[in-house]
């Protein structure tokens, strides 16, 4: 079971000055669109647990995303490396809901929203195609619903990790795994789903 914490929490403790990294696993766009001011972005797709690991001294890293989902899976990664992790509960969502201060960038579409357009725009191709060209075309529906059924059981989701991986989803100043476990939070105070957690 991952070890979790609620966002006022984390802030507090931040605020009291107590050592606090947290690492945010969405993508860089994800990320530039909002993040918590002392959070460093390590997407999930290039989450590296040998290099988070060295050099730490087993104070718990705590891990954000946008809902909680993509925090608990690599939360799980990181506990079978032996890293003392702790998931942020409700995500970004829940740290701005409380009011808490965040950055913002650029708006984008969230990784979660990009799964719906894209199982849409599929299943409706091979809908209009089973339809218009080959009944065949029908499959590609059926493939899709498939994933969306097995991301929804396994809280695992291929087209996410898939859409991640995307140069939209790539912009910003993301950094590495190796970075971001040596560079220190900036010393400032505070002023879901299928796959979009």
């Amino acid at each position: 079971m991952v070890a979790t914490i609620q966002v006022q929490e984390l802030a507090q403790r931040y605020q009291r000055g107590e050592p606090v990294e947290l690492i945010d696993v969405r993508t860089p766009a994800e990320f530039e669109e909002i993040h918590v001011t002392f959070a460093k972005n390590v997407p999930l797709d290039r989450l590296d647990p040998q290099a988070l690991a060295s050099g730490r001294n087993g104070q718990p890293l705590y891990v954000i995303c946008r809902s909680g989902s993509r925090s608990k899976q690599a939360c799980e990664k990181l506990a079978a490396a032996g890293l003392n992790v702790v998931s942020v509960e409700g995500g970004t969502l829940a740290w701005e809901a409380a009011g808490l201060p965040v950055v913002r960038g650029r708006k984008t579409i969230s990784l979660e929203r990009q799964v719906r357009i894209a199982a849409g725009a599929l299943v409706l191709t091979g809908a209009v195609l089973a339809l218009l060209v080959h009944p065949w075309w029908a499959l590609l529906s059926a493939f899709v619903g498939a994933g969306l059924i097995f991301a929804g059981v396994t809280d695992r989701c291929g087209m996410a990790m898939l859409l991640a991986r995307m140069p939209w989803n790539q912009r910003g100043g993301a950094s590495s795994c190796s970075s971001a476990s040596s560079a220190a939070p900036a010393p400032q105070k505070p002023a879901g789903t299928c796959c979009g957690g």
